[in-house]
């Protein structure tokens, strides 16, 4: 833990520092080739939409000795649909069947009572109709459109514009990777995984605001000065957060990896799938979007602006041109002319430490020596004074 602490603190000051901004190509690449999956993936198979959106019945009986598979199949057969069968804690068994005209549940109920050897009075029937799922549906993408538009005109309040654009495209790949995966893996779309993707573009903008918020205290008044693209210091602002980015991504991975590998898988709570896998997706495809999308994205569109060009000619003129005489130095013998008036900047040059006599720090006279007076001087000779 020290040493982590230590590596976060040197990426904070900018000792040390990975390149992202200059490898953005590769993430981009990556990104593209995940989200293309996504959406063949979510054409292909398409979504599996709960009771929830498209109408249909649910069916809670007590405990039985029948299986799940079995279960399925008398469910199937009596109301000529697709079923989803999950066992309960207490023994019991949760029937979904979607897409179920309302009337026929108290056929239905019937039938699965002399199949599941129950009694039918105690079997729970929940009824969604069609048009209400179609209302539910509607509102979550509308509340989900309004989300994203407030998202983007507070960022491009609070920051830029391009900043909310980047923060925007961000967000449409953390929606489209966590709906593909959803229909790769077949889990049900309910209420929750709308609950957990509003929850985790949520997260994901938590990152992104806090790499922008540092982007912009360290962009004041760039173009002054001659050392760093604006390229580079977006590089520098995703390094001193990297740290805190990663720790609070896996404090926040560990719980909800908990709901969904051991309350969905081990101990069998099916209905955690849809708002845990929403969860575990969107914060991983979260963390990763601010880190190698939002920023990289910010950097892309900056780099376009005019003075940007320009600050970025100058800086790697300047570059350039240390470097050329750095090698005359080398070739001389090591003697380097110093450079002239019109290389200095102020912002970028050292103020030198003067020692004692007028020298500089390394030994070398810095101006014109004034030479003490002499103890001696006048000795010798007539005081000027006439007699």
């Amino acid at each position: 833990m020290s040493k982590l602490g230590t590596l976060g603190a040197r990426l904070h000051r900018g000792e040390i520092g990975y390149d992202f901004v200059g490898k953005r190509k590769i993430w981009y690449g990556i990104s593209i080739l995940i989200t293309i999956t996504a959406i063949v993936g979510l054409a292909v198979r398409g979504l599996n939409m709960g009771i929830e959106f498209q109408g249909g019945a649910v069916f809670t009986t007590e405990k039985t000795s029948i299986s799940v598979a079995r279960a399925e199949e008398y469910a199937e057969a009596a109301s000529g649909h697709d079923a989803i069968v999950q066992k309960l804690g207490n023994g019991g068994m949760r029937i979904q069947i979607a897409g179920i005209e309302t009337d026929k549940s108290d056929q239905i109920k019937e039938d699965l009572a002399k199949d599941l050897k129950v009694d039918a009075e105690k079997i729970n029937a929940d009824l969604v109709g069609p048009s209400w799922g179609d209302q539910i549906a509607n509102k979550a993408w509308q509340g989900l459109a309004i989300f994203m538009v407030l998202v983007v005109i507070y960022l491009a309040i609070a920051f830029e514009w391009r900043m909310a654009l980047a923060a925007l495209v961000a967000l449409v790949h953390d929606i489209t990777i966590t709906v593909g995966v959803y229909a790769l893996v077949g889990f049900e779309v309910t209420p929750g995984t709308v609950i957990g993707l509003l929850t985790i573009l949520g997260y994901s903008l938590y990152d992104t605001v806090v790499v922008f918020d540092s982007l912009k205290e360290q962009t004041k008044d760039l173009t002054k000065q001659t050392r760093w693209t604006y390229s580079e210091v977006a590089d520098r602002s995703i390094n001193s957060t990297l740290v805190r980015s990663i720790n609070t991504t896996v404090v926040a991975l560990l719980p909800v990896g908990g709901l969904l590998f051991i309350g969905g898988g081990v101990l069998g709570a099916g209905m955690l799938n849809d708002i845990s896998l929403s969860l575990f997706v969107g914060l991983a495809a979260g963390a990763y979007s601010s880190i190698f999308i939002a920023t990289p994205l910010v950097a892309d569109l900056k780099e376009r602006e005019p003075q940007m060009k320009a600050l970025k000619k100058r800086v790697l003129a300047k570059r350039a041109q240390a470097a050329a005489q750095a090698e005359t130095g080398q070739g001389h013998g090591g003697a380097e002319e110093p450079d002239g008036p019109e290389d200095t900047e102020p912002e970028d040059a050292a103020p030198a430490v003067v020692g004692p006599r007028g020298t500089s720090a390394s030994g070398t006279q810095s101006g014109p020596r004034n030479q003490p007076a002499s103890r001696n001087r006048g000795r010798g000779r007539p005081s000027g004074k006439r007699r």
